[in-house]
């Protein structure tokens, strides 16, 4: 009684991954292109205050105790 398992089948299944080809010029124009955006740096980036509920969120954790003469954080103000 109750429900029989079924038997698996093996199957040989070969999968494969075609690629169209590429022209080499979309190609490298694509690398540049990408390169260009993810190493993009503001020059004069501004500060931005966060807002006041973030600042009291740290000060109520005590994150925002932070020591400037501190050793370990001397290499961040050089």
């Amino acid at each position: 009684m109750g429900n029989q398992p079924v038997k698996q089948q093996e199957r040989e299944e070969i999968l494969l991954k075609v690629v169209p080809p590429l022209d080499r010029a979309y190609v490298r124009w694509l690398a540049r292109d990408v390169a260009r955006i993810h190493g993009f740096t503001p020059r004069n980036p501004r500060a931005v205050k966060p807002p006041e509920h973030y600042i009291e969120y740290m000060r109520l954790n005590g994150w925002l105790d932070v020591n400037l003469d501190d050793p370990d954080l001397a290499h961040l103000f050089k």
